[in-house]
């Protein structure tokens, strides 16, 4: 079990950039696979990309490759997701997660824990 804390979200323009953090409490950290969600207003939560604990291989979206970028630092227990070139289509409330699997799964299914969520609006 990991307890997670988002921030870092805010009021971007298009164009711009935004380093979302997930702080993580909890001895298993180091052995779960971190993962990105977002829900826009009306729509289901859906995957943003995701890290894995034993080699750090990396997962995303079709929608975020090449924008997004996922990290993460065992040593401080933080999980980051630096988001460049924002479109408003990216306006969502981001959710870190973890999952205790091997590979930077894309299921929502298969992640156990969550944060509250960090609010990021871009404005057109």
């Amino acid at each position: 079990q990991v307890q997670l804390v988002e921030s870092g979200g805010g009021l971007v323009q298009a164009g711009g950039s935004l380093r979302l953090s997930c702080a993580a409490s909890g001895r298993a950290f180091s052995t779960a696979t971190m993962g990105w969600f977002r829900q826009a207003p009306g729509k289901e939560r859906e995957f943003v990309a995701a890290i894995g604990w034993r080699d750090g291989s990396s997962n995303y979206a079709d929608s975020v490759k090449g924008r997004f970028t996922v990290s993460r630092n065992n040593a401080e227990n933080t999980v980051y997701l630096q988001m460049n070139s924002l479109k408003p289509d990216d306006t969502a409330v981001y959710y870190c997660a973890a999952a205790f699997v091997f590979t930077p799964t894309d299921r929502y299914a298969a992640y156990r824990n969550w944060g509250q969520g960090t609010q990021v609006t871009v404005s057109s």
